[in-house]
């Protein structure tokens, strides 16, 4: 197994989204790999929680993961939300991910949840992704 390519993966995926224009029209510079401290936007995405599977073949190292990708907001509705979600979904078909080490065999959609969280007012949608990665 290698778990060798997570950073460069994590990396492009996050410069990949702060580069989509439809993205960032819905949430601007939003964008965290962490959340910052103090006050939030009113929505913003988050690169979250990350499983990664052995995926190594006789040809080389290579692994599964499947990423967490958030849209959190403080808007009465889901609309918004899921029109970031959408602009998430789009940005990430088929994109051509250059990463620093190893490379991106594919990367699918798999699920996603939206849910109302009423003691904190947000709404949330958490996708996920699954990319498929060599180390090569």
């Amino acid at each position: 197994m290698s778990y060798a390519v997570a950073v460069a993966l994590q990396t492009a995926l996050y410069q990949h989204l702060s580069a989509d224009a439809a993205l960032g029209a819905i949430v601007g510079s939003a964008i965290y790999d962490a959340i910052p401290s103090g006050s939030l936007p009113s929505i913003y995405v988050t690169l979250g929680t990350e499983t990664a599977r052995d995926r190594s073949d006789q040809t080389g190292n290579g692994a599964a993961h499947d990423i967490g990708i958030s849209i959190i907001t403080d808007a009465p509705g889901f609309q918004q939300a899921k029109e970031a979600a959408v602009a998430v979904s789009d940005a990430l078909d088929d994109p051509a991910l250059a990463l620093s080490r190893g490379s991106l065999v594919g990367l699918w959609f798999q699920r996603a949840k939206a849910t109302r969280d009423t003691t904190a007012g947000t709404r949330r949608i958490d996708m996920i992704f699954r990319a498929r990665v060599e180390d090569n």
